[in-house]
């Protein structure tokens, strides 16, 4: 499987993060507490020092779960809270990320076991892997891009943490050990031997640090390269601490960490950051040196905008079809993937997102409206920034329970003056799932009274029958769930949204072929395009919370025991699982939606790459087609059950 991260490092040094610890000890954390247990007691304060890290430049932020393994957390009391607090940690790591908006990696954070010079609490190797695996696959579950193996001083436990995490998942690996002074680990492992055997074990990068400061750091990290290795990662302690009252203090500033950041990239290093010590402003200053010397490493981005498109007929009031409704009128199978807005105030992350599909060949991209009923960028807005920056078309995901019906005709009325006018047509999620419990929901419509809405809109009136000046020009779309409980009376509500004027149908992500045979032979003839919801699994507790704790969604028992069987290549078999579960399908369809989970893009781009060449995004549809011109459905027949 394709790793966004890899991909990354092959087009020049990444830029991580600085020392977590030191900014939660500077923001009021005392050290001799477990810091990692802060992921569930105060995500607000370790969110803040990763976003202030995204926001100084780096590219690569690591989680605070250190020592959230179970030996080390048991000197708390916490040995029960493994999966919990690592899970969490990767979470608040991505929910930083989204906010910012800025296209950077989480790294799941993995400190070492051992206590050299106790010997008498050293673990056996079988509860030294035990540990890790569960660090590994807590970290994976929450959707960690990469596994970062930090400050370990003993070989034979860092190839036990090594194979432990590749057991579990696919994730690239950053092994890096701690040097002395005199450049050799606590035991006496020379640099050359180090880089080599880390290789050998199965590291993707590897590397030095904390240890002491830059200029011992590049000695050490030159005579890695010099054998040969291939990545090679250096993120020095900014110097030798000194304690000043209460406080520990180190001495290498930003303007020293940033002239020996170009030291590390001119003798090769991949990956460059700091450890203890080093904080925003080290890798503020890091970033700046390395953008000037070096423009393949990827500056904070402020996204800029083309200037605006000369007037068309469409801006003078003759609206042309969407390009979503031609490839319907066409017959072509139609593949789209689904966006989520960012929580913050940048899009960066989600726009290059949608430039990476287009370039993969993807036509349309569905942007969600505050799923789960949390707060994110407007889906218009999102919406029509993605439509200005890539090659793509939108398909706006619009609910009834944010705005009343004024307010919704109004948005609707703006958004097709943007040019976005391909339209999903959702009731909402309650807002007592998400941020706001007590916020009330409006819904003075629901989906079927929206689909309607959009109806009168292309008819040229508003739902009072006033004009509205022409007729609209929506696309519009409604959801169906396949496998709802109340089937019956679901396939009734699904009728209704298509007799008020829906044009294309999405479902929730399926998993069981047999399970949308039956759907599609109840339901019987479509007169509009079913657009096939697939999410591709990424571990087997990934399917197993999508089973048990997801509405909505079933994965059936053998999805589930492929999952469980693929172990550490549960990403690639769910990509496989994916594929083939199109593959089966695409004969009853006429095109798929792509859901990708933490996103991951990429995943979804190999599963359009592996659609038969008919139904590649933009070739016509050979088989199957839908006698539809995007216009009101007819009214099924009196004898339609």
């Amino acid at each position: 499987m394709r790793s966004p991260f890899l991909d990354r490092a092959e087009r020049g040094p990444v830029l991580a993060d600085g020392a977590v610890g030191t900014l939660l000890y500077e923001r009021g954390v005392p050290y001799g507490g477990c810091f990692d247990v802060l992921n569930l007691k105060d995500r607000a304060l370790v969110g803040s020092v990763h976003r202030d890290y995204l926001a100084a430049g780096a590219e690569l932020i690591t989680t605070n779960t250190f020592g959230a393994n179970r030996v080390r957390l048991a000197e708390f009391g916490l040995q029960d809270a493994v999966r919990d607090i690592n899970l969490q940690g990767a979470k608040v790591a991505r929910d930083a990320r989204e906010v910012s908006g800025r296209t950077a990696f989480v790294a799941g954070s993995v400190g070492p076991i051992l206590r050299p010079l106790t010997e008498e609490h050293r673990e056996s190797e079988g509860q030294l892997r035990a540990a890790f695996r569960e660090q590994a696959e807590a970290l994976l579950e929450g959707g960690a891009d990469v596994i970062a193996l930090e400050t370990f001083s003993d070989l034979d436990e860092i190839r036990i943490a090594i194979e432990a995490a590749r057991a579990v998942c696919e994730l690239p690996i950053i092994a890096q050990m701690t040097f002395g002074d005199d450049g050799y680990t606590l035991e006496g492992h020379a640099p050359e031997e180090v880089a080599e055997r880390l290789q050998f074990f199965g590291a993707d990068l590897v590397g030095i640090n904390c240890s002491v400061g830059p200029q011992n750091t590049l000695d050490t990290v030159q005579r890695m390269l010099a054998v040969g290795v291939r990545r090679v990662a250096a993120q020095p302690n900014a110097g030798l601490p000194s304690r000043q009252g209460q406080h520990f203090v180190y001495i290498s500033g930003p303007a020293y960490f940033a002239d020996y950041a170009k030291k590390f990239v001119d003798a090769g290093v991949g990956l460059v950051g700091g450890c203890c010590g080093t904080t925003p402003a080290h890798i503020a200053a890091m970033a700046a040196a390395l953008n000037e010397a070096r423009p393949l490493v990827r500056p904070s981005v402020q996204q800029s905008f083309p200037p605006p498109a000369p007037k068309t007929e469409a801006s003078r009031g003759e609206v042309a079809p969407t390009r979503l409704a031609e490839a319907i009128r066409q017959g072509e199978f139609i593949v789209s993937v689904e966006l989520d807005p960012p929580k913050g105030l940048n899009p960066t992350k989600v726009l290059d997102g949608a430039q990476m599909l287009a370039e993969r060949g993807v036509r349309f991209v569905n942007v969600a409206d505050s799923p789960m009923a949390r707060v994110r960028m407007s889906a218009l807005s999102m919406a029509k920034l993605i439509q200005d920056c890539a090659d793509v078309e939108t398909i706006i995901h619009f609910t009834t329970r944010d705005r009343n019906l004024m307010a919704l005709q109004s948005e609707l009325i703006g958004a097709h003056a943007m040019g976005v006018r391909n339209v999903l047509a959702l009731t909402g999620d309650p807002p007592t799932l998400g941020d706001y419990p007590d916020a009330t929901g409006v819904w003075d419509v629901d989906s079927i009274g929206l689909v309607g809405t959009l109806s009168r809109l292309n008819a040229g009136v508003d739902r009072a029958g006033r004009a509205v000046g022409a007729h609209a020009n929506f696309c519009i779309g409604c959801a169906v769930d396949p496998t709802a409980e109340d089937l019956e009376e679901h396939i009734d509500r699904f009728w209704r949204k298509l007799e008020a004027g829906a044009h294309f149908v999405m479902s929730q992500p399926l998993y069981d072929i047999d399970a949308l045979h039956t759907f599609l032979d109840r339901v019987g003839p479509l007169p509009v395009p079913f657009l096939l919801g697939v999410l591709p699994l990424q571990s087997f507790k990934h399917a197993d919370y999508m089973h048990n704790e997801v509405p909505g969604i079933r994965v059936p028992e053998g999805v589930r025991r492929a999952m469980h069987d693929a172990g550490s290549s549960g990403m690639s078999e769910g990509i496989r699982l994916a594929q083939h579960f199109v593959d089966a399908a695409q004969d009853r369809v006429q095109g798929i939606y792509l859901m990708p989970s933490f996103g991951r893009y990429e995943q979804c781009a190999e599963v359009i790459d592996a659609l038969d060449s008919s139904r590649r995004p933009g070739s016509a549809q050979s088989s199957n087609p839908v006698d539809q011109h995007v216009k009101a459905a007819p009214v099924r027949s009196a004898d339609r059950s």
